[in-house]
């Protein structure tokens, strides 16, 4: 017989005529009898585990706390709880971006959180911790939708206010949408009447001091000439031949200061190809000054006498308007032969003109897009521009906006280590916002790597549909699908040439 005994419980008989107190403490004594089965019941391999005490048991069953203090019936009240976003994302991981506000621009739909995405930089600057400055980068395979998105925040920018300036149309797509705004568009190309003169001073701000002016226009102009001829010449200056630009600029400017008149780029050539005025003027006795000079005549003399000629070395024909919406430079007669060194000249020298008109810091908040950038990439010179407008984007009020197609397209401005691939890594560097379209599948690890994207994030971009991107602002990713207007899609519509 085993020494283990088996406690157990059954129904114990009541008599039919007990009374109430005694059928009570028969039920007792049968609870009582049941529970002390149960707990004798057990293993003793389960009793001895160590670790466990059998005298611990749960305060409440598995099924939770009965009674109303349990908060099943409805009858719990707790006070409202009120908490920030960013706590929010962290007590519950799995819920949607909440968005950049609804104060903004409206762009399209946010796919994840399935509301309305709006973004406005000026807005955002101040107010979104990590948003250091109104510049943006667009990127994106040909066909997925980013010129129809430059150009609708374009549109839509100009209802708030802003004013938006295109220093460089290289297929004139953006006249069409200039007009529609009551804007102003300037075609210049061999054969047609537009002239602009880079050399125009800018119209002097108020509270600025006329010698301090001077000075700094003196500086706008020496760096337009040294751009104009390192774009040319393909290299850096030397030291003579900054001194060249220096002496033949002063004697241009003072003599048409004495006439009245405005200095042209053909006079400077002409000075620069006059060893003895530039040796006379510096007090050289040797010639050195113009014999070193002669590179630089022959850079400049481009613009002259060569394919550019007619455009830059005249007076301008036309006004800089500050007032109208919308002003665009239309290149497309230029660059069409694969060279663009002659549109990246003429790109440089319609950005210095426009300089008049954003170097006024009472010219309001404004658009400055840059389409087809990657054509100017692989030019040093227009890079250090672009930089520089970059750097003052805000104390001018400038939201700079490059377009690209892919992101390899800023490693193609140099080899590593090199200036021009730090220029184009620079202007990366100083884009808040970066907006995302399809990249293909061979360029996915170097864009992830520019961009810093997360696994994720890079493989949500190798499968992104036509009007749909991913847009990184200071930190945040958002994919959002943007939507156009049927006006805008008839003004926007590139493929018009590909339809029967």
């Amino acid at each position: 017989m085993s020494s283990r005994t088996r406690a157990s419980a059954s129904p114990l008989f009541v008599p039919r005529k007990s009374n109430r107190r005694t059928a009570r403490a028969t039920r007792d004594q049968f609870a009582a009898a049941r529970n002390k089965a149960r707990h004798a019941g057990r293993s003793e391999a389960r009793r001895t585990e160590p670790g466990h005490d059998p005298d611990l048991r749960s305060t409440f069953p598995a099924a939770g706390r009965p009674g109303p203090a349990s908060a099943r019936g409805g009858k719990l009240k707790l006070p409202a709880h009120r908490m920030t976003t960013a706590i929010a994302a962290g007590a519950y991981p799995f819920l949607a971006e909440g968005g950049l506000g609804a104060q903004g621009i409206y762009v399209g739909r946010d796919v994840h959180a399935e509301a309305a995405f709006t973004y406005d930089p000026f807005a955002l600057y101040g107010r979104l911790d990590g948003f250091t400055n109104p510049n943006i980068l667009l990127a994106g395979i040909i066909g997925m939708g980013k010129s129809a998105l430059a150009k609708s925040l374009a549109v839509r920018a100009v209802g708030f206010g802003y004013r938006i300036y295109v220093p460089c149309d290289p297929k004139g797509e953006w006249t069409i949408v200039t007009q529609e705004l009551g804007g102003q568009t300037i075609a210049l190309g061999p054969g047609l009447p537009g002239r602009l003169n880079p050399l125009d001073a800018p119209t002097k701000p108020s509270g600025v001091d006329e010698q301090d002016w001077t000075g700094e226009v003196r500086k706008r102009r020496l760096l337009l000439l040294g751009s104009l001829a390192k774009t040319v010449l393909r290299r850096e200056l030397y030291p003579m031949e900054h001194t060249a630009l220096d002496v033949a600029l002063d004697q241009v400017v003072a003599h048409a200061k004495a006439t009245g008149t405005t200095p042209l780029l053909g006079q400077i050539a002409h000075v620069l190809g006059s060893p003895e005025r530039l040796d006379d003027a510096l007090g050289e006795l040797s010639g050195r000054l113009g014999q070193a000079a002669e590179d630089l005549a022959h850079a400049l003399r481009r613009l002259v006498h060569g394919d550019l000629a007619g455009m830059f070395d005249a007076p301008s024909t036309v006004a800089f308007d500050p007032s109208a919406p919308m002003l665009s430079i239309d290149l497309s007669r230029l660059g069409g032969a694969g060279d663009d060194t002659a549109l990246v000249l003429a790109m440089t020298c319609a950005s210095a003109w426009m300089e008049s008109a954003l170097a006024d810091p009472t010219g309001g908040r404004r658009w400055v897009i840059y389409d087809e950038a990657w054509r100017v990439m692989r030019h040093v010179a227009l890079l250090e521009r672009m930089q520089s407008q970059w750097k003052l984007s805000r104390g001018l009020g400038i939201a700079n906006m490059m377009v690209i197609h892919r992101l390899s397209d800023l490693l193609a401005a140099g080899d590593a280590g090199s200036r021009g691939r730090a220029l184009a890594e620079g202007l990366l560097t100083d884009c808040s916002t970066r907006v995302i379209y399809r990249q293909e599948a061979d360029q996915l690890v170097s864009s992830a790597a520019l961009l810093g994207l997360t696994g994720i994030e890079t493989e949500a971009v190798s499968a992104l549909t036509k009007g749909r991107g991913l847009w990184k602002v200071a930190g945040r990713s958002f994919i959002t699908q943007h939507l156009l207007h049927p006006r805008e899609r008839e003004l926007f519509d590139t493929d018009f040439r590909m339809a029967a």
